[in-house]
C-alpha cells in the first residue's frame, strides 16, 4: 500500500493530539470527546489544554496551532510547565484562580482577562471546560480563547477620548478663571494621571543656570520628585537643540527600547518602566516638559494618549504665556512705584549719610578707640538702610582669615567673633581682595513656615597700604542694594579704613614702647643678676684672702692648718669666676651670629657610653641609679663633638643636681622617624607647668630658696639651648607624673 507522507504526518499529529486530549485509550471515551478532538485540530479558535494534577496543581499539556500563533509559544515548549513558568507572577495568580474556580464549580466558566506574552498586553475572552474520568474526577481543563484586544482598545479609546474632552474643557475653564500657574499645574497633573491610568505625571520647568526642577507632580508611589532636578541632562539637551514641536520621547519598555545603558540606569533608579515625554513651548521657547510614567510594568502608549499629552502641553504653554504677561504688567507697575519711593528714600538717605560721615570723622579726629568708631558705623547703618544685620570683619596678618570684630543686629547675634577662612569662599573674597564690592541674594537655610530670603552686600575696607577688612550688610528682602546705596556704604568703608589704620598705628607705637620698656627691664635685671653672680665668688675670695693674710702675719693667732682650706676656697672661687665669664662670653657669641660648627661623624654607640660613665661615681655617691639605653641601629651622627659633649654633660649635671636619692636617671638614644633623639629622664622631680618655659632663662634656678646646694653659673641651660639650635637641632622639656625629661632631636638630614 502506498502511503502519502504528508497524510501520514497529519494522521500522526492527530494521533498525538488525541493522546494528549484523552490518553492512549481513545475508544473508551464518548463521542463528545471525539468531537472536541476535531475542534482542537480544525477550528481557528485558540485552544489550550491544562492537566489537573493529583495534588491540585496545574500544568499545561498543549496548544492548538491557532493559539501557538497568537502567543508565540509552541506546544512542545509549553508542555509540562506551570503558569508561573510562562507568565508574570501577577498574571499567573489570576490564571490559577480561574482554573481553581472551574475545578471547584465543576462546570464550564467564562471570563475576560488581560495577559502579557513577550511583553505585549493582550485581552482574552476565555471559556474553561472540565473533563472527568471514569471516577468523575476532573483530570483536565480545555480552554478556548478569543483575542478581544482590538475591541478593548476601542472601548478604552472611547473612554479616554471622553475623559480627554472633559479634561481639556476643564483646563480651559481654569485658565480663564485663574492666573495662578502653580494651582493650574497641580490640578492638571492629578487629572491627567487619572485619565491615562498611569503611575506618575510630572511637569518639569526648564530654567537657566541649573535652576530647572519638577514643579508639579501627581503619583501613586511613595517617592516624590517635586522640587528635584531632572537627572538625565542628555534628554534636556536634546529638546533644547531642537525647535520642532513634534519632538517627543516614547519609551514603552526601558529594557527593550534600545536606550543607552546610562539612560536605562537613570530610569531604573527612578523606578520608571515606561515613559512618555512631550515638550511644552511658550512663545517659541522651550519652557518645560510634561511626562507620563508607568513604574512597574511596560506600557504600549496609544496614539490617543500621545495626542492628549500634546494638547495639554499646548494649553500649558498658553497658560504660561498668560501668566508671564500678567507678571510683566505687575512688575512694570511695581517698578514705577518703587522708583518713586527710591527717589524719596535716596534724598533722605543722602542727608542721613552726611550726618553719619561727619560724626565718624569727628570721632577719628578726637582719637576715639577703634571699637567705638566701628560700632558707631554699624549701629547707624542698620536703621538708615533698613538692615537686619551689619558687621565688620578684619583680615589676619597673613590674609588667610577674617574675624568679625564688630556687629550690630536687630535679631540674635550671629557673627560676633566668627572667623572665616578666605579659601572656603573663593568667589566672595576674590572680588573683595581685588577692592571690589560683592552682592548676593540667598535663601536662609533650614525649614521655615515661609521662605526667607536675604540680600547681602560686602564692601572692602582698604587704603593705599592694602586691604584691612570688609563691611558686611544684610537685609531680609530680595531687593538688591542699588548703586546709590553702594556708593554711600563705600564712603563709610573709607572712614572705617582711616579709623582702623590710625588705631593700628597707635597700637604699634604703644607696643613698640612697651617692648623697649620690657627690653630695658630685662637688661637691668640681667645686669643686676650678673653683678650678683660675679660679686658672690669675689666676696668669697676676699674673705679667704683676709683670713689667709691674718694667718700668715707674725701677730696672727690663727691655726696654720686652715691655710690649705683657704687656698682651696680661693682656687674654687677663681674657677667659678672664670667659668662664669667663659659661659657669658660663649652665650654672647652664640647670640651674635656664630660661625658654622665644625661637623664630624661620630658613632653614638661608642661615643656616648664614656660620657655617661663619667657620672657613675657621682650618682653612686648621691645614691642615684644611672641607666643607658642606645638603639644599636642608630646611624652615625654628623655634628660638632665638642658642643654635643657640652650639651650632654650639662643636662646630666642638671639631672644629678635635682634628682633625689633613690631615684633613677635614664639616658636613651634612638631613631624617631626622621630624627636622632636623645632623652635624659630623671624621676623624683616634677617641674610646675608655669616654670617649664623659664628653664632655659639665664640665672634661673629651680630651688631659689637654697642656691648654695645647687652650685653653678646659672647659664648652663641657656647655653645648652643655644648650642642645640646652633647644631640645627631642637630641645624641649616634659614634666609630669613626678618625672622630668629633656628631649634633644637632630634631624636625619645631618646624619651620614
Amino acid at each position: 500500500m502506498n502511503i502519502n507522507p504528508g497524510e501520514s504526518t497529519v494522521e500522526l499529529k492527530q494521533q498525538v493530539h488525541s493522546q494528549i486530549l484523552f490518553g492512549p485509550e481513545l475508544d473508551k471515551h464518548s463521542s463528545s470527546e471525539q468531537f472536541l478532538l476535531s475542534i482542537y485540530n480544525s477550528v481557528q479558535t485558540s485552544i489550550f489544554i491544562v492537566d489537573v494534577l493529583e495534588d491540585g496543581d496545574f500544568c499545561y499539556v498543549a496548544l492548538n496551532p491557532t493559539h501557538e500563533r497568537w502567543i508565540g509559544i509552541s506546544s512542545e515548549n509549553l508542555r509540562g510547565k506551570k503558569p508561573e513558568d510562562i507568565l508574570s507572577p501577577d498574571d499567573a495568580a489570576k490564571v490559577r484562580q480561574h482554573y481553581a474556580d472551574c475545578v471547584r464549580f465543576g462546570k464550564t466558566i467564562s471570563y475576560e482577562q488581560c495577559l502579557q506574552f513577550q511583553g505585549v498586553p493582550t485581552w482574552w475572552s476565555t471559556t474553561l471546560t472540565p473533563l472527568r474520568d471514569a471516577n468523575s474526577r476532573i483530570y483536565r481543563l480545555i480552554g478556548t480563547s478569543s483575542n478581544i484586544t482590538p475591541v478593548k482598545q476601542v472601548a478604552q479609546a472611547k473612554e479616554i477620548q471622553t475623559a480627554q474632552e472633559q479634561l481639556l474643557e476643564a483646563i480651559a475653564q481654569w485658565i480663564r478663571e485663574s492666573l495662578d500657574l502653580d494651582t493650574l499645574l497641580h490640578h492638571l497633573v492629578k487629572e491627567v494621571r487619572h485619565c491615562l491610568g498611569c503611575d506618575r505625571v510630572l511637569v518639569y520647568h526648564i530654567q537657566p543656570e541649573e535652576n530647572s526642577a519638577v514643579i508639579a507632580e501627581s503619583t501613586i508611589t511613595a517617592d516624590s520628585f517635586l522640587g528635584q532636578k531632572f537627572p538625565d541632562p542628555g534628554l534636556i539637551a536634546k529638546y533644547q537643540e531642537r525647535s520642532g514641536r513634534g519632538c517627543i520621547q516614547i519609551v514603552e519598555d526601558i529594557y527593550t527600547a534600545g536606550l543607552h545603558p546610562s539612560q536605562v540606569d537613570v530610569f531604573d533608579s527612578l523606578q520608571v518602566r515606561a515613559n512618555l515625554v512631550v515638550p511644552i513651548w511658550s512663545q517659541q521657547q522651550l519652557w518645560g516638559l510634561i511626562t507620563a510614567q508607568h513604574c512597574h510594568k511596560p506600557h504600549q502608549w496609544q496614539e490617543i494618549e500621545i495626542d492628549l499629552l500634546k494638547q495639554l502641553a499646548t494649553q500649558i504653554g498658553i497658560a504660561v504665556h498668560q501668566a508671564e504677561l500678567q507678571e510683566q504688567v505687575q512688575h512694570l507697575k511695581a517698578q514705577l512705584d518703587l522708583q518713586k519711593q527710591q527717589h524719596q528714600t535716596q534724598l533722605q538717605q543722602a542727608q542721613n549719610f552726611q550726618v553719619l560721615v561727619r560724626r565718624i570723622t569727628e570721632q577719628i579726629r578726637d582719637h576715639q578707640p577703634q571699637t567705638q568708631v566701628l560700632q558707631t558705623a554699624t549701629q547707624e547703618l542698620v536703621p538708615l538702610l533698613q538692615l537686619e544685620c551689619c558687621y565688620i570683619e578684619i583680615y589676619s596678618s597673613c590674609g588667610t582669615q577674617a574675624t568679625v570684630t564688630c556687629e550690630y543686629t536687630t535679631t540674635t547675634s550671629q557673627h560676633q567673633g566668627l572667623t572665616k577662612k578666605v579659601a572656603d569662599l573663593p568667589e566672595v573674597y576674590r572680588s573683595l581682595l581685588a577692592k571690589q564690592y560683592w552682592q548676593s541674594i540667598e535663601i536662609v537655610p533650614g525649614w521655615h513656615p515661609k521662605l526667607l530670603v536675604i540680600t547681602q552686600l560686602a564692601c572692602p575696607i582698604f587704603d593705599d597700604q592694602g586691604i584691612l577688612g570688609n563691611l558686611w550688610l544684610s537685609r531680609p528682602t530680595q531687593e538688591m542694594f542699588d548703586e546709590f546705596e553702594i556708593s554711600l556704604v563705600q564712603q563709610i568703608a573709607n572712614e572705617c579704613a582711616i579709623a582702623i589704620r590710625q588705631a593700628r598705628l597707635y597700637s604699634a607705637t604703644q607696643a613698640h614702647l612697651q617692648q623697649l620698656e620690657q627690653q630695658e627691664r630685662l637688661k637691668n635685671e640681667f645686669v643686676r643678676t650678673l653683678s650678683h653672680e660675679l660679686r658672690t665668688p669675689i666676696t668669697s675670695i676676699s674673705l679667704a684672702a683676709q683670713t689667709l693674710e691674718s694667718a700668715l702675719t707674725p701677730e696672727g693667732t690663727l691655726n696654720i692648718e686652715i691655710v690649705p682650706q683657704l687656698l682651696q676656697i680661693l682656687h674654687n672661687e677663681c674657677g667659678r669666676e672664670s667659668k662664669l665669664i667663659n659661659d657669658l662670653m660663649t652665650l654672647t657669641y652664640l647670640e651674635a651670629e656664630p660661625t658654622a660648627p665644625t661637623l664630624i661623624a661620630i658613632d653614638l654607640q661608642t661615643w656616648l657610653p664614656p660620657i655617661v660613665e663619667s657620672f657613675r661615681d657621682l650618682t653612686h655617691c648621691q645614691r642615684q641609679k644611672l641607666h643607658l639605653n642606645i638603639d644599636q641601629s642608630l646611624p652615625p651622627l654628623e655634628t660638632d663633638i665638642t658642643d654635643l659633649e657640652r650639651i650632654v654633660t650639662e643636662i646630666l649635671t642638671h639631672a644629678c643636681k635635682y634628682t633625689p636619692a633613690g631615684e633613677i636617671i635614664t639616658v636613651t638614644a634612638d631613631l624617631i622617624q626622621d630624627a636622632v633623639q636623645l632623652r635624659i629622664t630623671n624621676s623624683g622631680l616634677e617641674i610646675p607647668a608655669t616654670d617649664l618655659p623659664r628653664i632655659f632663662e639665664p640665672f634661673y634656678r629651680l630651688m631659689r630658696n637654697d642656691p648654695w646646694a645647687y652650685s653653678g653659673t646659672g647659664l648652663e641651660m641657656a647655653l645648652v639651648q643655644k648650642m642645640v639650635k646652633h647644631l640645627g637641632g631642637s630641645i624641649y622639656i616634659e614634666s609630669a607624673n613626678c618625672q622630668t625629661t629633656f628631649i634633644v632631636k637632630f634631624p636625619t638630614a645631618t646624619t651620614l
